[in-house]
């Protein structure tokens, strides 16, 4: 049976971490890359025929030159320490990373072809939401969405931190464009794993996601582990699990040919209520997690 399971490692190269490009994917839009910066390390990276945004992820204090222009992202400890700023990078430009500490930073990527301005946003600007409820509560950081960054022409980034214990992409939903599914968006998703109050990722930690075509082409549910990269070009996924005491960080990536932007999304009939059943629970009192200035909870209590 077909998988869209890309395991830690796997999507490695001599400069990245990570490298998630259209071509290899098998679809046409959406792409990634994760940069492991050691100090002092200056790496060039060139956006040809595409628009980036640029997440810092557990890295402080690094410096990007984008044509010319200079900006230092504050960045953080760890993806479940803080929410970052983060910098919007224009079609074809040459990004040029100076790295004063070590660490890791992604560039989401996605085909585009309408230049918008460069621009830095500071993690003060960038929306955090809780949503759902009960063991479906989760953090939702809004960074180039639709509603929240208007000035891109493709490219969709958010980031979702899953308490230990609780489930995400849940009810199951696609975006596929197939059959009375309107948008059309290819997904990365791109886990980070903790384990119980760590910053950021750790080898030890695990979880689950489930992925399942109308077709029956493909349904599986994959154990994760820190560092996968799953890739949803169609298809319900969710949930997302996250076992106790090992939280769980996606960063997702999706762009698609429609016109305007958008991460609407369709239910599976069959779990839609469950939205709203969420009226009758209470959040998850560890959510949010995360702020610009640092963990908002005590995380495992």
């Amino acid at each position: 049976m077909m998988s869209w399971h890309r395991p830690y490692g796997s999507l490695a190269d001599d400069a990245a971490l990570v490298r998630v490009t259209p071509e290899d994917s098998g679809w046409t839009y959406s792409g990634m890359q994760v940069l492991a910066l050691d100090t002092g390390q200056t790496q060039v990276v060139t956006l040809t025929g595409e628009e980036g945004v640029i997440v810092p992820l557990s890295i402080s204090n690094v410096t990007i030159d984008v044509d010319g222009e200079s900006f230092t992202l504050s960045g953080r400890a760890g993806v479940f320490a803080a929410v970052s700023d983060w910098l919007y990078a224009p079609v074809d430009s040459t990004l040029t990373f100076t790295a004063s500490t070590a660490g890791e930073i992604a560039i989401c990527t996605a085909r585009a072809s309408t230049k918008f301005p460069v621009a830095y946003v500071p993690a003060e600007s960038v929306s955090v939401e809780v949503r759902g409820s009960g063991q479906s509560t989760r953090q939702v950081t809004n960074i180039a969405t639709p509603d929240s960054f208007t000035a891109a022409h493709k490219i969709n980034v958010c980031e979702v931190i899953t308490p230990g214990g609780n489930w995400s992409s849940w009810p199951p939903h696609r975006h596929d464009g197939i059959s009375d599914c309107p948008t059309t968006n290819e997904e990365i998703y791109y886990f980070r794993i903790g384990k119980g109050e760590s910053p950021h990722g750790n080898p030890e930690g695990e979880g689950l996601f489930h992925v399942y075509t109308v077709s029956g082409s493909v349904d599986e549910t994959v154990t994760l582990h820190d560092g996968d990269v799953y890739l949803v070009p169609e298809g319900y996924h969710g949930p997302s699990v996250a076992p106790p005491e090992y939280p769980m960080y996606f960063l997702n990536v999706l762009a698609g040919p429609d016109a305007d932007r958008s991460m609407a999304f369709c239910d599976d009939p069959s779990h839609h209520w469950i939205r709203q059943s969420w009226t009758e629970r209470q959040q998850d009192p560890r959510l949010p997690w995360t702020s610009a200035t640092g963990r908002v909870t005590g995380g495992t209590r």
